[in-house]
């Protein structure tokens, strides 16, 4: 009886360790992993109506492509009531795991968790006319994740000082899938 209950201690103990080893710790990202089709699940921002209704940086992404130096964005924003495709390209920086976009201003990102099958998590920084917000990115490989990712979320959220009334979930809302090809 013994056995079998070290045994089965040493089974979770492998299972546990395999899991957390299919994420990346910093400097250990394979960005290739990254390449492929995505759903926007949670965003959050200290400057909210950025992320709200009309909010330029509501972006519903669609497939993240993985390229030389650099990450291809396609995603949709809503203009109008509509649903407008845009791609954009963002680049690698010197620093390690920094990527810089230009959109509604310059913006560099960096990815703070994945593992690479279900979420990923971004953090970004914009900068406009001598102000700055932050903007955090849940995406998934599905249209919806587990609540426990979303509470992982909310609080690097917290950690970045955003505030919970400053997450929004995009699952209860039009996040363009329509328009999805």
């Amino acid at each position: 009886m013994k056995l079998l209950l070290l045994l089965l201690c040493l089974g979770l103990t492998l299972v546990c360790g395999h899991e957390e080893e299919a994420s990346f710790e910093r400097g250990n990202l394979d960005v290739d992993k990254l390449n492929g089709d995505w759903f926007s699940i949670v965003m959050a921002s200290d400057k909210r109506e950025k992320i709200e209704e009309n909010g330029s940086m509501r972006v519903f992404v669609q497939h993240i492509d993985v390229l030389e130096n650099s990450l291809g964005f396609k995603f949709h924003i809503k203009v109008n009531g509509k649903c407008r495709e845009l791609y954009l390209v963002a680049y690698k920086t010197p620093k390690d795991g920094k990527y810089f976009v230009e959109y509604d201003g310059g913006n560099t990102f960096n990815i703070l968790k994945t593992d690479y099958d279900r979420y990923v998590m971004f953090h970004l920084v914009n900068f406009k006319d001598g102000e700055t917000f932050q903007l955090m990115n849940l995406l998934g490989r599905t249209k919806d994740l587990s609540s426990d990712t979303k509470v992982k979320f909310a609080k690097l959220c917290k950690a970045h000082g955003i505030t919970r009334d400053n997450i929004i979930d995009l699952t209860k809302t039009d996040r363009c899938l329509q328009a999805r090809g």
